[in-house]
């Protein structure tokens, strides 16, 4: 997320024009508005903390100070909207408050609430601004009217900066907060989406193949007297079915997390994988220690469906893998000699994976020209195994 620069501002607004245009109007009637709005913002900044602070020694004060400011954080909201449709300033929205449950955590997380605040300050000194925009503009478009685009864009400048300034968000906290949250909401995806494929998984295969089982024991159990050799052979296919169960368990258990991994750690997992892969692959991984469990799986899986599209996509005759450890984060390469031309966009997972990787702070990065070769660079923030 970020907030656009007063030259990007700049470029995209029309030069201002003696006739004039629709970005012209647009600014004129910001300014006008301004007189109204400011003696709203003007009004209930006063009114929200002389009450909430003259009563603040009766036990209505603060609660009263908590309400004017979350009421402010609306004000705010209105003006950004309103700077955004007139004057084009692209401000991203602070995160709401987090949720606290009880009154006095409520309480103190609005009192100190840095959006709030500043919210009401551009309230605050919005009043003399208001007045001198609307006295200006009204002048000129009916004395100096020629000059007017140019008073206007000037004008509106200000605007501009006052609300970056002082309605977007606190700083880069509070942005990195809202990525967050974000994030947040792609684990918890990925992770209804891994349980409902495990459901799927086990209804459609081993699942079937023991109710299968069930029927074909019971059958042989009802021919075992007045036919042994029946019985027998439904015994034989049904001995047949438990290790097509067990295989299919295994492979489940395997994507959920294979036991390689867990007790010899990625050299030996990725190898494992590379073994698997329709293309030579050779792994290289440098390190002299294990990184946490959660964290050796997604790079773990991530290889996995990198090789799995190697196999199926590439055309390569070979391919790499190399996992290193560079101060504070684990780094994985795929590289293949294939055809190239994969994209986050293609259909491929890539997309899937950049969220995965992006939703615990690391970093997703492909580079596949057309004719290749294809190299996949990924990070992950590295954390240390607990000791046992």
């Amino acid at each position: 997320m970020s907030v656009d620069t007063d030259t990007a501002d700049h470029d995209r607004l029309p030069p201002a024009r003696v006739t004039y245009g629709g970005q012209t109007w647009k600014e004129v009637s910001f300014l006008l508005a301004n007189l109204p709005t400011a003696l709203v913002g003007f009004v209930y900044t006063v009114v929200s903390v002389a009450v909430g602070v003259g009563l603040s020694v009766t036990v209505i004060g603060l609660p009263l100070l908590a309400l004017g400011l979350a009421g402010a954080r609306g004000l705010g909201r209105a003006e950004r909207a309103r700077a955004r449709s007139l004057l084009g300033v692209r401000v991203d929205e602070p995160s709401p408050l987090p949720r606290r449950h009880g009154f006095f955590p409520w309480l103190w997380t609005s009192l100190k609430d840095p959006v709030a605040w500043r919210t009401l300050l551009y309230g605050f000194i919005r009043l003399p601004w208001g007045i001198v925009t609307f006295v200006v503009t009204l002048v000129s478009l009916i004395v100096l009217w020629p000059v007017l685009p140019w008073i206007a864009r000037g004008l509106s400048h200000a605007d501009r900066a006052m609300v970056r300034g002082l309605l977007s968000p606190s700083d880069e906290l509070e942005r990195r907060i809202a990525e967050l949250e974000s994030d947040r909401g792609v684990v918890v995806d990925t992770a209804a989406a891994d349980l409902r494929r495990i459901e799927r998984d086990l209804h459609d295969g081993a699942q079937a193949r023991l109710v299968a089982l069930a029927m074909g024991l019971g059958l042989a159990k009802e021919k075992l007297l007045e036919d042994p050799e029946a019985a027998a052979a439904m015994v034989d296919e049904a001995h047949g079915e438990v290790k097509l169960a067990l295989q299919e368990l295994r492979d489940l258990a395997r994507g959920i997390h294979p036991a390689v991994l867990t007790d010899r750690g990625l050299d030996a997992a990725l190898s494992s994988i590379a073994a698997r892969c329709t293309v030579p692959v050779k792994v290289t991984v440098d390190l002299s220690e294990r990184p946490a469990e959660a964290i050796e799986g997604i790079a773990y899986f991530t290889v996995s469906e990198l090789l799995q599209n190697v196999s199926k996509h590439s055309r390569a005759r070979t391919a790499s893998v190399e996992v290193w450890r560079r101060d504070d984060r684990l780094l994985l390469q795929v590289r293949d000699d294939g055809h190239g031309g994969a994209r986050l966009d293609g259909g491929t997972g890539m997309a899937g994976l950049a969220e995965r990787l992006g939703a615990v702070d690391g970093l997703f990065v492909l580079d596949s020209p057309e004719g290749g070769p294809t190299t996949v660079t990924a990070e992950l923030p590295w954390r240390s195994r607990p000791a046992s």
